[in-house]
């Protein structure tokens, strides 16, 4: 759907040894999954490299939000992979998003934090191809940014 290059499959495989070796966290990214988001959820009739990436700067921008901006809980990548990282070698992280918005999309309305959390851990909103419903988590974390109060939060996430 995204790409017709033969290699691809065989680049990731191939990067893997070095990420396990070498990196102390890893976002797991798949084309293919930004591009069912473009057109099944938020509905594009053709999407682009720019819309996949318009996705990806828009996770990675939620993703370090807290080394930019104050917040109650603010926190740095090493402290992220300190609490989600259980063995040094399982540092891959599958991101879920939301809400989603295409690029040049400027429609925003109020989503309330049991929707924001219903989004984040929906298929249809993970940044790679997998479906989470009947797995298991090693750790997770999820992070809000706006006017959105902690026990409201913490409420909603026990």
């Amino acid at each position: 759907k995204v790409s017709d290059t033969v290699v691809e499959p065989y680049n990731a495989t191939l990067s893997v040894l070095q990420l396990v070796e070498h990196s102390d966290e890893t976002f797991c990214i798949d084309n293919e999954a930004l591009y069912d988001i473009c057109m099944r959820t938020l509905k594009l009739s053709q999407s682009s490299y720019g819309d996949l990436n318009h996705l990806v700067s828009a996770v990675m921008s939620g993703v370090t939000t807290s080394l930019r901006f104050p917040g109650q809980l603010n926190s740095d990548l090493r402290k992220l992979a300190v609490n989600m990282v259980p063995f040094p070698r399982l540092h891959f992280f599958m991101v879920g998003f939301a809400p989603l918005t295409s690029r040049g999309g400027h429609s925003y309305r109020q989503v309330s934090v049991p929707e924001l959390t219903q989004q984040m851990f929906d298929p249809k909103n993970m940044m790679a191809a997998s479906d989470f419903r009947n797995g298991r988590y090693l750790s997770c974390s999820a992070l809000f940014r706006g006017k959105t109060s902690m026990k409201e939060v913490e409420d909603h996430m026990r």
